[in-house]
This record gives structure tokens, sequence and C-alpha cells, in this order.
């Protein structure tokens, strides 16, 4: 067997596996006909470029790191080899067939429900071991023996050290989805805990939209020999999105913020904040506003995040609030648009972010408002991304008729936030238990927007 320093060795040689003719339908890529019949049930018509690049690989056996743009299809790159293998073994255990670590609990939830609904004809068994959500239940869902177990690091490892009869010892595959942030040091005790607890004689697949190459961290992974697939540039956006920003001043930043939102009431929104503490503030701002807005953090408790997540994807609310808790891997269906409030100060952050709109094919627009102070940060990310972001240009006198009603709105919103106790105890505190108005106030704004104008 092929130790970690070889699979570093060929990946840091950049040595990809020869381009062959992309293949037009799952079914040319090898796919049994149960498994190309749960594709059509899902939509899936034709494999996305990773998928066509990343199946063959794995049906052959082999490790994979694989590197391709956020929504083009990643979690089926992986899940359609690991379910054909565990068909082609029905007669034997089959029981924690494959773990799928992820680094957030809505994209292991997400990841859950694709390989569920690829094996609902078959009878799959998916448990999901995530923070946020009662142990006892995962428990029973652990002693009805899986076949896939999806997970984050830290929850999945309290399950391996103190439930009893749960092990991993004879999996046959491990996936690391998000990997460049799996391989980062907030994870890095659980994940070297973790591995020592499953046999190296395994598949191994690292998937991401952004990857690390430093030696120690592909050592950890234990790969053999993998394949590198890279579906994308380094670091790239999908050529249907379009980027553009804003240059504002800092304490005008809300003014425009509005502004964009107002020549967009009717598009699905996320916007990016940096803290926690601002989701919940901006969210009240813009409700007091007449904006169906919602927010999402770490600070919520996981029924609330999932609450607020599915009322933005029933569309409930069209704008969602949020930290980078989200900007990893959630496909939510029907986001026109991303707004980056805060700057990443981290440029690959940039890169997942914007992912969330632009999925699948579809057009999307990424907008970002960059203060003073956070114009060295943008310049990293244009250079990350190898081009320059176009600047758009707005009258100033025209966004700045909004100062006063913002006022008025953020004074109501901190006002709310110090009689609810403020940001200490936000973790028992969501806004899916807020009432999410009309935007009839947001369309009063507009017209005293024009009516000034006038």
């Amino acid at each position: 067997m092929a130790n970690g320093d070889a699979a570093v060795e060929a990946v840091g040689n950049g040595k990809e596996e020869p381009a062959a003719r992309q293949a037009s339908t799952f079914a040319e890529l090898g796919i049994c006909a149960e498994l190309v019949e749960a594709c059509d049930a899902m939509g899936w018509k034709e494999p996305t470029r990773i998928q066509a690049e990343a199946i063959p690989h794995a049906l052959q056996g082999k490790d994979l790191i694989a590197l391709a743009q956020t929504g083009s299809g990643k979690t089926g790159a992986f899940a359609l080899p690991i379910l054909q293998e565990l068909l082609s073994n029905r007669q034997a255990e089959q029981s924690f067939f494959a773990c799928v670590l992820s680094p957030t609990r809505e994209l292991a939830i997400q990841i859950a429900e694709q390989f569920e609904a690829l094996g609902s004809a078959i009878g799959l068994r998916c448990s999901v071991l995530v923070g946020g959500v009662d142990r006892v239940q995962q428990v029973l869902s652990i002693g009805k023996r899986p076949h896939i177990v999806v997970g984050t690091p830290g929850r999945l490892l309290d399950h391996l050290t103190e439930t009893k009869g749960f092990s991993l010892k004879k999996i046959k595959y491990l996936v690391l989805d998000e990997a460049d942030k799996l391989l980062n040091v907030e994870f890095e005790k659980s994940l070297d805990d973790i591995l020592r607890e499953i046999p190296k004689d395994r598949r191994t697949f690292l998937f991401s939209a952004t990857m690390t190459k430093k030696v120690n961290k592909l050592q950890r992974a234990c790969l053999r020999n993998p394949a590198k697939i890279e579906a994308a540039s380094k670091y790239s956006t999908v050529d249907s999105l379009k980027q553009e920003f804003y240059f504002v001043p800092a304490d005008d930043k809300d003014c425009y913020l509005l502004h964009v939102l107002n020549e967009r009431q009717d598009s699905m929104i996320m916007i990016f904040v940096r803290t926690c503490e601002s989701t919940r503030l901006l969210a009240l701002m813009l409700r007091n506003l007449g904006l169906k807005a919602m927010s999402i953090s770490g600070q919520m408790s996981q029924d609330k995040r999932l609450g607020a997540l599915n009322r933005f994807k029933a569309k409930d609310c069209n704008i969602l609030i949020c930290t980078d808790v989200a900007s990893r891997g959630l496909d939510i269906q029907g986001v026109d648009m991303v707004i980056n409030y805060d700057i990443p100060m981290n440029s690959k952050d940039y890169v997942h972010r914007v992912g969330r709109t632009a999925r699948a094919g579809r057009s999307g627009y990424a907008v970002s408002l960059v203060n003073q102070y956070e114009a060295q940060w943008f310049v990293l990310i244009e250079k990350l991304l190898g081009k320059q972001i176009d600047q758009r240009k707005v009258d100033r006198d025209e966004v700045m008729i909004l100062k006063g009603p913002i006022s008025d709105a953020k004074r109501i919103a901190l006002t709310k936030l110090k009689d609810s106790g403020g940001h200490k105890n936000r973790r028992n505190v969501g806004d899916d238990d807020e009432e999410v108005e009309d935007h009839s106030h947001s369309k009063r704004l507009k017209s005293f927007k024009k009516s000034n104008r006038r």
C-alpha cells in the first residue's frame, strides 16, 4: 500500500489525469441502471463536469482530490460511486459502509438528504451526526446500523468515544467535503482522532471548491496515489455569475445596502456579514423597514437555524442574513443574489459566499459593499480570482435620501436587542420566532425616494 508521502508527491508534482471526452449520460460513466433511474428522478439528466471527470476514477477504486466550483454537483460525484459499490456488495456486511465529514451542520444535513434521495429505491439507511441536535435520537439512528454516516467532526468523535457499540473500523469510504476547511487547524485534533479510529485500507475522497496543497495536511488525510481532478481553476467563480462592487463610506453602508435591496425587491437574496451579532441587528433593522428578512448564525440553536433556512427556501422571506456558516456547500434553489455586506478577511471565503448563487448553470449576481477599511481585503480577493471586479457607480444624493428611515429603523432594532438582553444570550434566540412582515413599507420607501428625486 502506498504511503502518505507518495500521495503528497503525486499532488505536489501537479500530475493530472488526461482529459477525456465528457460523457453525456450517467450510464456512459458506468453508473448502474438503478442509480441512473434515481438521477432521473432527481432531475439530473446529464452529468456535470466534475461528475464526468471524477466518477470514472472513483469506480476504478482510486482515491480522489477533486477541485470544482461550488454548485457544480460535487455531492453526486462522490455519492454515486459509493452507492454503486454498496449495491455491488449486497451479500456482504453493508452497515457503516461510508463516512462523510462536513465542516458545518447544515451542509451535513444536505449531503445526507442527497444520499437518501439517490438511495430511496434501494432502502438506503443514513445517519446524521451533528451538534445542536438531541444525542439520544442520534444514538437510536446509529442503532439502526446505517449504510452512510454523515457528520461534523466534533459530534462524530463524541459518538465514537461515548456511544457503546459504535465503530467505523470497517468503513470502506471516507469523504471530506469542503476538504480545505476540514484540514484547517480548528478541526485538526478531531480529524486526527477520527483518522485513528478508521481503517487505513479504504478509499478516500477530498472534494472542495478551494483546496490547499500543504504537505502536512495531505499526509494526515492518508491518501494513496490519488487521481487529481481539477474541473475548475484553483480559485474561480462560474461564468454565469455577474460580480460588481460599490465603494462606500463605512458610516453609510446601510444606505447603500437598502439602495441595492430596493432595486431587487422580488429577488431571493443572501447577505453575508462578519459576526453573529450583526446578523440579528441587520435582520431587525430591515424588518423595521418592511423587508422580509431573517438571520442565521452559529449562535442560534440548530432547530432555529434549520427553521430559518427552511423558511427562506420556502420563500416565506426573501432575504437571509448570515455569517460564513451558510457559505459552505449549501444548495438553496433560486438564490438570485449574494451581497457581501462585510468583506471577508479570508479571500477564499468570498468564493464560497458568491457560490450560493449562479448554481447548476443558472445566472446570478454578487455585489460587495467595500468601505475604506476593507479595500485591502477586496484587492486580495481580486488577486485570488485573477481578475478585476467592476465597480458600480451611483448618485450619492440618491442613496443618502434613505439615511433618515434607516437611522430610525436601526435605533428601534438596537432598543429591541437591549430589551431582550442584548447579544449575550443569542444562542437561545432566533429570527424564526419573529413575525416577518410584508414589505409594503419598502415600497413606500421606494416611492419616497422617487418623489425626492423629482
